[in-house]
C-alpha cells in the first residue's frame, strides 16, 4: 500500500506562481510511475503531468512549458506551475502507479487562480 499527501495548493491571480507536493509513504520502492491530475467543477479528471521511474516526463498540452514535473528522491513529486491561468483552477491530485500496475490517489489540493 501507498499512502499520498498533497500540499501547496492556494489561491492566486492570473500570472502567478504555485508550487504542489506529494509525499507518499509505504510501498515506495513500488511505484513506478508519479503523476498529477486535476479536475474541474463538471469536467472529468485530466492528467496534467507524470514522471517515471526512468525520468520520462509528459504533460498535457495545455500546461506544456508552464507548468514542471520533478520528483527528488524515492518518495516526493512535485508540480511547479508558473503563468497560471483561472481555467488552471481545479482540485489537483497526486497519482501513484506501482509495478503491479495498482494506483493510489492524494486526497486532492484545491488550487485557484483568479482573474
Amino acid at each position: 500500500q501507498v499512502q499520498l499527501v498533497e500540499s501547496g495548493g492556494g489561491l492566486v491571480q492570473a500570472g502567478g506562481s504555485l508550487r504542489l507536493s506529494c509525499a507518499a509513504s509505504g510501498s515506495i520502492f513500488s511505484i513506478n510511475i508519479m503523476g498529477w491530475y486535476r479536475q474541474a467543477p463538471g469536467k472529468q479528471r485530466e492528467l496534467v503531468a507524470f514522471i517515471t521511474n526512468g525520468s520520462i516526463i509528459n504533460y498535457v498540452d495545455s500546461v506544456r512549458g508552464r507548468f514542471t514535473i520533478s520528483r527528488d528522491n524515492a518518495n516526493t513529486v512535485y508540480l511547479q506551475m508558473n503563468s497560471l491561468k483561472p481555467e488552471d483552477t481545479a482540485v489537483y491530485y497526486c497519482n501513484a502507479v506501482l509495478v503491479t500496475r495498482l494506483a493510489y490517489w492524494g486526497q486532492g489540493t484545491q488550487v485557484t487562480v483568479s482573474s
